[in-house]
C-alpha cells in the first residue's frame, strides 16, 4: 500500500504508466524505457522516474524497465490484483453502458449489483445483474461488503445517493453526475464530467 505521503497526483499517473505496459504487452515487448513511456503518455522522463521512485527501484541504467515486472509491480501498488466488487446506481443511458463495458473485469474490477429507483426498470437485466430497488442498496452492500461505487444518476439525486453509499460503508465513489459531492474525509471521491473536459480544451482552440 502506497504511503500517505505520496501526493495524489502521482497516484494518479499510475493507472496511466500501467494501461501502457499493457500495451506493449500486447504488442510483444518485454522492455521499455521511461523515455519510451513518456513517447506514448506525452509525461516527460524524468516524470516517470521521479513518479516510481516513490515506490522502489524498478529499472537498470541503460537496460530499462522489464515490463511484466513493472506491470505486476503497479498492480499491486494499485491494488488491483484481486477483482474488486463495484455497485452502479443508475441504469438510464450511461448506467446501461457502464454495465455493459467489457473493460472493468480484466483491469480488476467487477459491477456486482446495479440499482435503481425507476419501478419499470426493477427486476429487468442488466449486464449480468438484475436491476435492484435502490432502497436495498445499504442492505447490498453492507452483506457483499462492497467499497466502491459508481454514480450514474441525474445531479438532483446525486448528493443523496452518495450520502447512502457512504452510510452503507462505501470508501471510493467513481461520480459521473455533474456535481462535486460533499462527502466525509476518508472517502475518496473522482469526479466525470465530460462538459467539464470538452470546456478546458475549448479554452484552447482558436477563433
Amino acid at each position: 500500500m502506497a504511503p500517505k505521503s505520496i501526493p495524489d497526483i502521482v497516484i494518479g499517473r499510475l493507472p496511466l504508466y500501467l494501461r501502457a505496459l499493457n500495451f506493449l504487452t500486447a504488442e510483444g515487448r518485454e522492455i521499455t524505457s521511461s523515455q519510451e513511456l513518456g513517447d506514448r503518455l506525452g509525461i516527460s522522463s524524468a516524470q516517470i522516474r521521479k513518479d516510481l521512485s516513490h515506490f522502489g527501484e524498478f529499472g537498470k541504467q541503460g537496460t530499462g524497465y522489464d515490463i511484466n515486472y513493472l506491470r505486476q509491480q503497479l498492480r499491486d501498488i494499485l491494488r488491483v490484483e484481486h477483482l474488486w466488487d463495484v455497485v452502479l446506481i443508475g441504469a438510464g443511458d450511461l448506467g446501461h453502458a457502464l454495465a455493459r463495458y467489457a473493460g472493468f473485469t480484466g483491469r480488476g474490477f467487477n459491477i456486482a449489483a446495479v440499482f435503481d429507483n425507476d419501478p419499470e426498470k426493477i427486476g429487468q437485466t442488466l449486464g449480468n445483474q438484475e436491476i435492484q430497488d435502490v432502497a436495498k442498496l445499504g442492505e447490498t452492500v453492507r452483506s457483499q461488503g462492497i467499497k466502491i461505487a459508481i454514480i450514474a444518476v441525474p445531479v438532483n439525486s446525486a448528493q443523496d445517493v452518495a450520502r447512502a453509499l457512504v452510510d452503507a460503508g462505501i470508501k471510493a465513489i467513481l461520480n459521473y453526475a455533474p456535481i462535486t459531492l460533499t462527502v466525509p474525509s476518508g472517502i475518496k471521491v473522482q469526479h466525470i464530467d465530460p462538459v467539464v473536459h470538452l470546456q478546458r480544451m475549448t479554452y484552447y482552440l482558436s477563433q
